[in-house]
């Protein structure tokens, strides 16, 4: 009896301990599960969506987005810059992109663990009302640990390696069914370090 009692105790913490481990290895592995991608941007078509599984729910919990459905926001998230290098708060970036398929966006940054950076610059992001437009509808901005002398800003101190989110609020319902033709925004790393790229 002792015997059929220390196996049931090894099973169960045994079938505990994958079961808690691989929901935990999912939970932060979503990020490439089901994604669509665009250039250094990636978006998960179940965020927001009354279909999504419960570990895409928890994904998006965890990272801490209140998500709308698709038909309201399409979010997008780039951790690396055009060129495939990981974004880093050390380094300077140009933003910069063209008239989005949707009534208003916006562009953050959130630093390493998925929260705004912890300083107090007030220019964690800018969006189609407060970003420069030229008249062909292009715009830029610099994300870097300091503010550049000209320009609209998105600050990246104590940001480490950092994220950058872009929400397409309302989008164009074509934008909102196939979101991978967009011509999303270019992120191109200027310096690191004060040396150049």
């Amino acid at each position: 009896m002792r015997g059929g009692l220390r196996r049931w105790i090894v099973a169960g913490a045994v079938g505990t301990t994958l079961g808690v481990g691989s929901a935990a290895l999912a939970l932060w592995l979503m990020p490439g599960v089901g994604v669509e991608r665009v250039g250094p941007w990636a978006s998960n078509p179940l965020t927001g969506a009354r279909s999504a599984d419960p570990y895409t729910r928890a994904f998006v919990a965890r990272v801490g987005i209140l998500a709308l459905n698709r038909s309201e926001t399409i979010y997008f998230d780039a951790r690396s810059d055009s060129e495939g290098r990981r974004l880093d708060a050390r380094c300077r970036y140009r933003l910069s992109g063209g008239p989005l398929p949707a009534r208003w966006w916006s562009a953050t940054v959130y630093a390493e663990d998925d929260f705004l950076p912890r300083n107090d610059d007030r220019a964690l992001s800018v969006d189609a009302d407060s970003v420069t437009t030229g008249p062909d509808g292009r715009w830029s901005a610099t994300l870097s640990p300091e503010r550049p002398s000209g320009g609209d800003w998105i600050s990246t101190r104590q940001a480490g390696a950092f994220a950058v989110t872009l929400r397409l609020y309302l989008p164009e319902p074509a934008a909102a069914k196939d979101p991978t033709g967009l011509a999303l925004p270019a992120i191109e790393r200027l310096s690191c370090d004060g040396g150049a790229a």
